[in-house]
């Protein structure tokens, strides 16, 4: 199984796992870090790197963060190429979260980063976009 760190500013990273674990219950092999106001550069990689050797059995693991070119993303990206079978996502989100935590169960990292790319694509929409496919999906009666 994949092992994942989810890392983002503020308590993005402990706020989408308790919303997760609120919905799934408790995940195996998930580590959440939180990059707070008060914390630093080095302190975020002492704790990423920590993470990663309590996950280090996993042949492969995926970061996901909250924004491109953040300090989360730069750290993880630093961490990730260290390694093969290694990938950062970014621009998670709970929808992302939710289906990767359930669907990385034989996948490659690669594969893994795939798939997280497209449910992002398919979870970022508007209720008039929602709408107007469900009316366009919904075939029209014959009348008379």
């Amino acid at each position: 199984m994949i092992g994942i760190i989810l890392c983002g500013h503020g308590g993005f990273a402990s706020g989408l796992a308790r919303a997760m674990t609120q919905i799934l219950g408790e995940q195996p092999q998930f580590m959440a870090i939180d990059f707070t106001e008060s914390a630093s550069t080095a302190q975020l990689t002492a704790e990423l790197e920590q993470a990663v050797a309590a996950l280090d059995a996993q042949e492969e693991l995926v970061f996901l963060t909250d924004l491109l070119g953040g300090t989360p993303f730069r750290v993880a990206s630093t961490l990730a190429m260290q390694r093969p079978g290694r990938e950062v996502i970014t621009g998670t989100n709970l929808q992302l979260l939710l289906e990767m935590v359930l669907e990385r169960e034989g996948l490659s990292s690669e594969a893994f980063r795939r798939q997280a790319l497209e449910c992002g694509r398919r979870g970022l929409t508007s209720l008039a976009d929602e709408l107007g496919r469900c009316r366009a999906e919904k075939p029209l009666e014959e009348g008379i």
